[in-house]
């Protein structure tokens, strides 16, 4: 039986990890591929890790109202395209989208039997020493992602679920409960 899963979660929760280790014990289930106009990474495939687009189709897609959601990031556009999203769940695929929470909360009101799963922290604390604990970002940019990750909090009492993931192990598991 088809059904689409959607998560999210803050930046540096881990969910990435999660998911991935997910699809590696439970191979029915099916990431979704989003579209983007980045250019492709080293080893990055069209149409398997994204679909890249240029900026003026990706804008004719919004123009034509195709995507269940959108958003910009760092001068690029992402998006995930319903005829996609459609066309797999007729094929009875069971799906998952890893997306923002704004746009989990968008496609929550365009696809209402889509289940909605936060992965969270173990707390606050946590999740800024897994930021720091990368090395990859300034100070402020490490702010500006806490501070953002207030407000997805905030937006996480309208999920479906929440899964903290303490563990990838007690994740994945949550994760299996809730999705079969």
């Amino acid at each position: 039986m088809s059904k689409l899963f959607v998560i999210s979660g803050s930046s540096g929760v881990g969910k990435g990890t999660v998911i991935k280790e997910f699809l590696k014990r439970n191979p029915e289930f099916k990431l979704s591929v989003s579209c983007t106009t980045r250019k492709p990474r080293a080893g990055e495939v069209h149409g398997e890790n994204y679909f890249f687009l240029s900026r003026e189709d990706f804008e004719t897609c919004i123009e034509k109202n195709e995507f269940l959601e959108w958003a910009e990031f760092s001068g690029n556009l992402y998006g995930t395209q319903r005829p996609y999203i459609e066309e797999k769940l007729s094929q009875g695929k069971k799906l998952i989208l890893e997306i923002d929470t704004q746009g989990a909360l968008n496609v929550k009101k365009i696809i209402p039997e889509s289940v909605l799963i936060f992965i969270l922290p173990p707390s606050f604390e946590e999740l800024e020493a897994r930021l720091r604990g990368r090395h990859t970002e300034t100070e402020e940019a490490i702010q500006k992602r806490l501070a953002s990750t207030k407000s997805e909090l905030e937006n996480s009492k309208y999920f479906d679920y929440e899964v903290i993931n303490d563990s990838i192990e007690n994740a994945v598991q949550k994760l299996e409960e809730i999705m079969k």
